[in-house]
């Protein structure tokens, strides 16, 4: 009898572990779209939602903003820096810390001061300096990388809170391809996890370390990359192992050849992925929070796109345009774009 328990037993536990490894994805088919800023004279493609929920931004014009999802308000500022017209794409924040990274020349990176107004941490003057994108891997160490102006891309990292940041030499990167950099399209062609860190570039290319930036290696994608235009707009990582990236050229949105890729093996190898199927180009990907790596969004100024099958198939589900993509929760994000940011609920 005891014996025929715990069979029992064990069987039972066998299903159960079964009926929890098995994961069915949810299936989004349309989106409510509330708007919560609206601004002509503004355009957004830089967003973050803070430890507690509230949202920042940065745009053009030097404005930026704070959030308060609570209260439902907002607190927006103006960042001003001699007769310069700032226009910001970068966005990132620690704990204690909201930063700020200006596109064009001179880049100027500005952080949260102790006097209430944002200080600057990092001046940087060459004709072709473009920063692109910044992210934090922890509370003191972050990383924004931008396009060419030497051999290779450009990267800075800060090791104490983005209190200072110190480019890094040429000697410790791949050589870039011609003219190769990044898009400024959604602050998200970084991706980190852990000490993992991707940068997709306007080449079509991938590169990683494995070390929070203290050396790199680069592969090679399969996305279109013959023109200017095209190359790797956006990419997202589920964990160290699964990752997408989607792009195209915004030139020619409606071509959806060669410009969504996936790698099961952490970036070694990536794979062409719903190739001539929609979307076409987009300049954001994310994947939905705790969809198993399955669920993701994508959006661009032509619309907004699910999968519930890691990118294999896609559905239409507005045909709303915005720049770029962050989730609060698995079925409510924020996403900005041209003259506003909205508050997305996907049902």
């Amino acid at each position: 009898m005891r014996s025929i328990i715990c069979l029992v037993l064990i069987c039972g536990f066998m299903l159960s572990c079964k009926d929890e490894a098995t994961f069915i994805p949810r299936d989004f088919n349309t989106v409510e779209i509330e708007t919560i800023l609206e601004d002509s004279l503004l355009s957004i493609r830089a967003i973050d939602i803070l430890n507690d929920g509230s949202l920042t931004f940065a745009a053009n014009n030097g404005a930026y903003g704070l959030y308060d999802p609570k209260k439902e308000s907002w607190q927006i500022s103006k960042q001003v820096y001699d007769t310069l017209q700032l226009e910001f794409r970068s966005v990132a924040h620690t704990t204690s810390d909201f930063f700020m990274l200006s596109v064009g020349n001179p880049a100027m990176l500005f952080k949260t001061g102790d006097q209430g107004t944002m200080e600057l941490v990092y001046f940087e003057e060459h004709p072709k300096v473009f920063y692109d994108s910044m992210i934090f891997w922890n509370d003191q160490e972050g990383i924004a990388i931008g396009d060419t102006t030497e051999d290779c891309l450009s990267i800075i990292i800060t090791r104490d809170g983005g209190n200072t940041w110190h480019k890094l030499s040429c000697d410790v990167l791949p050589k870039a391809k011609e003219a190769e950099g990044a898009f400024a399209a959604s602050n998200t062609n970084i991706a980190v996890k852990g000490n993992n860190t991707w940068i997709a570039t306007t080449a079509g290319r991938v590169y990683f370390s494995e070390d929070k930036g203290k050396s790199w290696s680069v592969v090679q994608t399969p996305v279109i990359n013959a023109k200017e235009t095209e190359g790797i707009y956006s990419m997202a990582f589920y964990d160290d192992m699964n990752g997408f990236a989607i792009g195209g050229d915004y030139t020619n949105p409606e071509s959806n050849t060669a410009n969504k890729i996936i790698t099961n093996d952490g970036g070694n190898t990536w794979t062409l992925i719903a190739s001539g199927k929609e979307p076409g180009y987009r300049s954001c990907v994310q994947y939905v929070p705790n969809g198993n790596g399955k669920e993701l969004v994508t959006v661009g100024f032509k619309g907004i796109d699910y999968s519930k099958d890691g990118g294999d198939s896609w559905k239409s589900i507005s045909k709303e345009g915005f720049y770029t993509l962050r989730f609060l929760n698995d079925s409510v994000a924020y996403a900005a774009g041209q003259k506003r940011i909205s508050k997305l609920m996907f049902k």
